[in-house]
């Protein structure tokens, strides 16, 4: 075996253990760590939770005194910095270890190259890009929070072969299968919270939790520009997630003051008579949540995409037909004049889930 594929052999098992902690590590990065002596592995360990040791910490205390002159491998580049917790690329130097085979450099600007640069300024030997793209895949929230200080927002949608998300008389249950569903309540377990307009509210009530077996609930965000959710609404009494209303200027002030006394958050926005979707998103930021997932009608999709707010496309779709031009889409708002104009999506996934496809695809940007 090459040197290239035992280092990779390594990384998709350092891969492995991050992925397992999706969902729970939020704001900080999924990052898996394996150490390796002597072609055994001495030591292996994940990022768990905020402010809890980094991987490569779990990493070196199972390998104790076998780390030294051993090989770690890193999904992301060892932090340089002290935030929560100390600098992990000090503590690879210390341990002795000979070598660092990192993935994906820290797009963090306390770190960026700054880990990789302790490290071979120690005399360490550092390998990187070895699975690079599945480790920046991974940490795709992460990547796009810790540069912009906004969530990564996720477009999904449920619809069938011709694009309707009900039909003309608004019946929607079930577009797709059980094994479809399932699969949407981990995006929501993995999502920091989940977005809908106060329409779908209204419409069926919905709790927007997350039906898993110690499944996590997200923060939940409504969009409801003259504050019109019920006080009766199950996200308001529940008690299973915290709620936010982004509303417009001005709302009513005793409607306010008794969701508020219920315990919902309310917050303007300027902008007229839409919520203004720059500032959800920068209140969403400025409170660590670091991904959003859009589960709106098509407009609040139309209005997310047609911003450029989007980064990630999630589309189910299952093989039935509906038609009726009464039956709405998944994206509607004005839409393009010309072809030319359309949004190109890139780096497009299709997998199969029961008897339905997931899509899944990036909006591309600039």
């Amino acid at each position: 075996m090459s040197d290239l594929s035992i280092h990779e052999k390594y990384m998709r098992l350092a891969l492995e253990n991050a992925r397992a902690a999706k969902g729970q590590t939020a704001p900080n990065p999924l990052v898996g760590s394996v150490i390796v002596n002597e072609g055994r592995i001495v030591g292996i360990g994940a990022h768990l939770k905020p402010g809890e040791p980094h991987a490569e910490i779990h990493a070196l205390r199972m390998a104790g005194e076998h780390a030294r002159g051993g090989t770690i491998y890193v999904t992301l580049e060892p932090c340089s910095h002290h935030g929560r917790t100390g600098p992990c690329a000090e503590a690879v130097v210390q341990a002795g270890l000979a070598r660092v085979v990192v993935a994906a450099p820290d797009p963090n600007p306390l770190v960026a190259g700054r880990g990789i640069k302790i490290l071979r300024d120690a005399g360490i030997e550092v390998i990187e890009g070895v699975l690079r793209e599945e480790s920046e895949r991974l940490n795709e929230v992460f990547n796009r929070y810790i540069v912009s200080k906004r969530p990564f927002v996720i477009v999904k949608s449920a619809t069938t072969l011709d694009g309707k998300i009900a039909t003309r008389t608004s019946s929607s249950r079930w577009i797709t299968s059980a094994e479809a569903r399932e699969d949407v309540h981990r995006l929501r377990h993995e999502s920091g919270a989940i977005l809908v307009g106060v329409q779908t509210i209204l419409h069926d009530d919905s709790q927007l939790n997350t039906r898993l077996p110690d499944g996590r609930n997200p923060l939940r965000v409504i969009l409801d520009s003259h504050l019109r959710l019920p006080e009766n609404a199950r996200v308001v009494t529940d008690g299973e997630a915290p709620t936010w209303i982004f509303t417009g200027p001005n709302p009513d002030p005793d409607k306010r003051a008794r969701l508020e006394a219920a315990g919902v958050r309310v917050f303007e926005t300027t902008g007229g008579e839409r919520v203004n979707l720059e500032q959800v998103l920068d209140t969403l930021g400025a409170s660590e949540i670091s991904s959003l997932l859009v589960e709106g009608g098509g407009q609040v999709n139309a209005s997310f995409v047609e911003q450029g707010l989007a980064d990630k496309l999630v589309l189910y779709v299952a093989p039935k037909l509906v038609g009726g031009q009464g039956a709405p889409t998944f994206l509607e708002g004005l839409g393009v004049a010309e072809m030319s104009e359309a949004v190109e999506l890139d780096g497009l996934r299709v997998e199969q889930l029961g008897p339905d496809l997931k899509l899944e695809a990036y909006f591309r940007k600039g």
